[in-house]
């Protein structure tokens, strides 16, 4: 490797991390302007809006992009975030009744509730990276996870482990935490989600090729 190449791979990696801590910092600023309650949610699909156009290639303007996808998905990812953010709450006071009675149930509520965690955290992995790429209803982005993460377990559990790994590395080191933390766990979550959208819609378009050469070919006769 000569010099030139080792100086381009330092600016492009010098690039990345720029990108990130902006991608981050970004994240807190809009999620405060939201006072949390409001603007975490949008400011995540923001996140991992942008990171999808990277991901795919395409070149953008942080700041501007960032606060078109915030304003844009405000409220689907309020609704969306809200929603399962309830559905979380339910489920700790569920989780904290069969801890303090777990004496007195029979094996098979635990063994229900865990089998409803699994949905749960289905539901979470695969929700916000459908929201950022297929234009449907909160109701329709719930039921295509479901089916994408069971069908896909693998790409499932892989993101799991990929989130808490960061997450367990951030509060391990908390210095990292306001510059590098959302922006990269945006990424991830965002880049394994992508191939499959991108297998499904190449798919659909094979499929809608060959249902026009049908449609043209029976006029024809």
């Amino acid at each position: 490797m000569n010099g030139n190449q080792i100086v381009t791979k330092l600016d492009n990696m010098l690039h990345w991390v720029i990108r990130l801590v902006m991608l981050n910092i970004l994240w807190f600023i809009f999620s405060i302007l939201g006072l949390f309650v409001a603007g975490i949610f949008p400011a995540t699909a923001a996140v991992l809006g942008i990171a999808r156009k990277w991901l795919m290639g395409d070149k953008v303007k942080i700041w501007t992009t960032f606060k078109d996808i915030y304003l844009h998905e405000f409220k689907a990812a309020n609704l969306m975030g809200w929603t399962l953010s309830v559905m979380g709450i339910i489920l700790y006071f569920n989780y904290r009744v069969i801890v303090s009675n777990n004496s007195e149930m029979i094996f098979i509520v635990p063994f229900a509730f865990y089998f409803i965690i699994f949905f749960y955290t289905i539901l979470v992995i695969w929700s916000f990276p459908l929201l950022v790429h297929y234009k449907a209803t909160c109701l329709q982005h719930f039921k295509n996870a479901l089916i994408i993460g069971l069908s896909k377990l693998q790409y499932t559990i892989v993101s799991g482990a990929i989130v808490l790994c960061l997450v367990y590395g951030s509060l391990s080191y908390p210095g990292v935490i306001p510059f590098f933390t959302v922006s990269a766990i945006g990424i991830c979550c965002m880049w394994l989600p992508l191939q499959i959208f991108n297998q499904l819609d190449q798919r659909q378009q094979v499929t809608a090729k060959t249902e026009r050469t049908t449609h043209l070919s029976a006029e024809i006769n």
